[in-house]
């Protein structure tokens, strides 16, 4: 049920965003960092984060470091969610999360208390941010996230 929210058949609207018109670019950036300080924690224990439309996780794959040879190592990668690949008809490939991976969701009273942030306006802000990313998948375009 989650899931659905982000399949969107009409545009966001401004007044689908009320707590991002609240908070200063800066302030936005100051959760997502908590976000980031979070999700990369979850890895480091071996787990992978699911955000509502998608999973960040580690997947294991070689790098070669020289001739011949190849060094096992595991990589971060993001996870769009299959509903909303095939939904918004996006390309990408099925990367696969291994079955013993905990698949943990966000816990929003910890980032809080990493960002000093109240904890609804933790939750507000990153659902809402999440649901710009998917008006701007409906509506086609480029979306540059970047995450440290």
């Amino acid at each position: 049920a989650k899931m659905q929210k982000y399949l969107l058949c009409n545009p966001v609207e401004p007044e689908d965003l009320p707590t991002l018109k609240e908070l200063s670019t800066i302030e936005i950036c100051k959760v997502w960092s908590g976000v980031s300080r979070y999700i990369h924690r979850q890895l480091f224990k071996k787990k992978a984060v699911e955000i509502g439309v998608g999973t960040f996780a580690l997947v294991p794959m070689h790098a070669s470091v020289e001739e011949g040879k190849a060094l096992p190592v595991e990589r971060p990668v993001f996870i769009l969610s299959k509903p909303l690949r095939m939904f918004y008809n996006l390309e990408g490939d099925e990367t696969k999360i291994s079955d013993e991976t905990p698949i943990v969701q966000l816990d929003f009273e910890e980032i809080a208390a990493d960002t000093h942030f109240r904890h609804e306006i933790v939750e507000q802000c990153i659902q809402e941010t999440l649901l710009c990313f998917a008006g701007a998948l409906r509506d086609n375009k480029e979306v540059e996230f970047s995450f440290r």
